[in-house]
């Protein structure tokens, strides 16, 4: 039907008759000549219809937006002065010849040509329509071409690509299983996949030694911008190396991905940080090193103290005191935006959001010892200042390395609730007042804690998953979980994590003592994992991989704020699809052949 895509015309086909086929863009009447934009996944094209052309001419007068047309017609330059630089097909048009409507279209539900915000809702409800848009085009290629440099970087260095099932058992990885229930085994339910871990590993044990899959994976659990109920991941695993051989392959890989999609050139070496250094410094083990500000633990300044908002935190060793330097903070931050601040950080479970503000450096040099107190208070700006000795405040300004017109900003509480709020006042700061540095920064985490302890719940839970290889042996281990350090490494690009693995367990009585650890007792480790365990011990060699997130990549190559713009069809934040009004009920009929019957969930017979 076409000899040409619409933006793939330019002036080598200058005096060339052509046939084209695509969607009404935009269409303009000026003086009696009609222009018609025309668009498909390719680019656009500018159509002239001259009323010379009487039938070709009326049929251009009554299209409209989103009709779909086949065009013949006579590439020929554009007038001087109407050259559209920032197109491929921006120095020549096409005169028309004959123009034949494959389709009319009904007014869309927003306007496809405009960039203006359109709810999301509706976008996702007429996702064919928000799909035809430039730009989402645009990011479904990038999407392409990712997958593709991917896949053949993977395939250059002698990976497998080998699918996993869909269909399979539920195992604790962290989120809630989609179950789906069986009808040929009674009362019997398979699982969607949370990942294909188990199956990874299984397939180093067989002696596929490189595999790799761009696999979806399935999680019933709350929704987050970065996060959908499918997704897609490319799944890596690997035998025979160590966890800095696959960092380095792994490196490589992506600065291609960069270099050969978006034109960037990555670091020739990704820098690495510990676990420990990342949650000092950021709060976070996915900190943004665009972002200069770092936290400063100021605990042991602060014990004797006799403000009890300090002096308490500063005694327990469950908690944890940081001051957080803002260059020019005082100067451009007001009251009013300091206490919007404080409402931000009370989101994380802060109770309040200290401050000093640096009017000026206090000279202590030519005052006497009884006016320091009153120096130091002059010039500083702040509710805490009075409460705190000259010398904790000036050891606290050195600490900082703060210059006049700054900004301390003071976190104090239960550790993780200091971690998290001033981990996110980081954040918000860096990107409201701009103080990002470089465009790109990718880290690797490593030496993550094998576990941590559940207060709640009174036991262990794995930092990673049931599978990670510890750095240690079973018998330090069992010594001390909660000192293990384990074999696992987070990618993490301008401080959203895109990829994370581990050295894996490959010895069955490790395997066991980390599942005993966690309060998995034998008979059930047998049920859930007696098919793992059972291969490990038939010589399953030392192996370890990763997964990355495939649309969090996408979204950040394409400078989209969520991986719903990066998905042909994503859920909602509720995990619904708009488009075909999933999930449904289904009929009697077919719960009577499973064999199920509908219930209210426990807590919700009132609802």
């Amino acid at each position: 039907m076409r000899t040409h895509k619409c933006g793939e015309l330019d002036t080598q086909q200058l005096g060339e008759t052509v046939e084209i086929c695509g969607w009404v863009h935009r269409r303009r009447d000026h003086g009696g000549v009609i222009f018609i934009d025309l668009r498909d996944r390719a680019g656009l094209v500018q159509v002239v219809v001259d009323p010379d052309t009487a039938d070709t001419f009326a049929t251009a007068e009554s299209v409209r937006s989103e009709y779909v047309l086949r065009i013949s017609g006579l590439v020929r330059s554009r007038p001087s002065g109407t050259v559209n630089a920032n197109m491929r097909s921006g120095a020549i048009e096409i005169l028309a010849k004959e123009i034949e409507v494959l389709n009319e279209s009904e007014t869309p539900p927003f306007p496809v040509e405009s960039e203006i915000e359109v709810n999301e809702e509706l976008r996702l409800r007429y996702r064919y329509i928000d799909l035809r848009r430039v730009a989402m085009q645009e990011k479904m290629k990038v999407r392409r071409d990712v997958t593709r440099v991917l896949r053949n970087f993977l395939d250059d260095n002698e990976f497998f690509e080998i699918e996993t099932p869909y269909l399979t058992k539920a195992t604790p990885e962290g989120a809630r299983d989609y179950i789906v229930p069986s009808r040929t085994h009674e009362n019997a339910f398979f699982a969607l996949p949370q990942s294909p871990q188990l199956y990874k590993q299984i397939l180093m044990v067989a002696g596929m030694d490189r595999y790799y899959q761009v696999v979806r994976c399935f999680r019933d659990e709350d929704l987050r911008a970065d996060r959908q109920p499918e997704f897609t991941q490319l799944d890596i695993e690997t035998s025979f190396m160590t966890e800095d051989e696959i960092m380095v392959i792994m490196e490589e890989m992506i600065r291609q991905l960069f270099a050969k999609v978006i034109n960037v050139a990555l670091p020739a070496e990704f820098p690495r940080m510990t676990y420990q250094e990342a949650i000092a410094r950021y709060g976070i083990d996915r900190p943004d090193l665009r972002i200069p500000l770092e936290l400063v633990d100021i605990a042991d300044l602060l014990t004797t103290v006799d403000s009890k908002i300090f002096s308490g935190p500063a005694n327990d060793p469950k908690s944890r005191i940081v001051a957080m330097r803002v260059p020019n903070g005082g100067k451009v931050l007001t009251r009013k935006a300091i206490d919007e601040l404080t409402k931000f950080v009370g989101i994380y479970g802060a109770k309040g959001l200290a401050y000093i503000k640096v009017n000026a450096l206090p000279d202590l040099s030519a005052c006497d010892v009884n006016d320091r107190q009153a120096a130091v208070e002059e010039a500083l700006q702040s509710p805490i200042v009075k409460s705190l000795p000259w010398n904790v405040l000036m050891e606290i300004l050195a600490r900082t390395h703060v210059a006049e017109g700054d900004l301390i900003f003071f976190g104090a509480d239960k550790a993780h609730i200091v971690n998290e709020a001033m981990g996110a006042l980081r954040v918000k700061l860096g990107h409201d007042l701009n103080l990002l540095e470089g465009e790109w920064k990718p880290v690797w985490v490593v030496d993550f804690p094998m576990f941590d302890w559940d207060e709640k719940a009174g036991r262990y839970n794995a930092i990673h998953h049931p599978f990670t290889a510890p750095s240690c042996s079973v018998e330090e281990l069992v010594a001390n979980p909660g000192a293990a350090l384990s074999r696992a490494y987070d990618l993490v690009l301008n401080g959203t994590e895109v990829g994370g693995g581990s050295i894996r367990i490959n010895r069955s009585a490790m395997q066991q003592t980390v599942l005993g650890i966690l309060g998995i007792g034998e008979e059930e480790a047998q049920e859930k994992f007696g098919f793992l365990l059972e291969a490990l011990k038939y010589g399953a060699p030392p192996h370890g991989g990763l997964a990355f997130g495939l649309d969090r990549l996408v979204m950040l190559m394409t400078g989209s704020t969520s991986i719903r713009d990066v998905i042909a069809f994503p859920k909602t934040q509720s995990a619904a699809c708009p488009l075909v009004n999933a999930p449904a009920v289904v009929t009697d009929a077919q719960l009577k052949e499973l064999g199920i019957r509908l219930i209210k969930p426990a807590g919700k017979e009132k609802a």
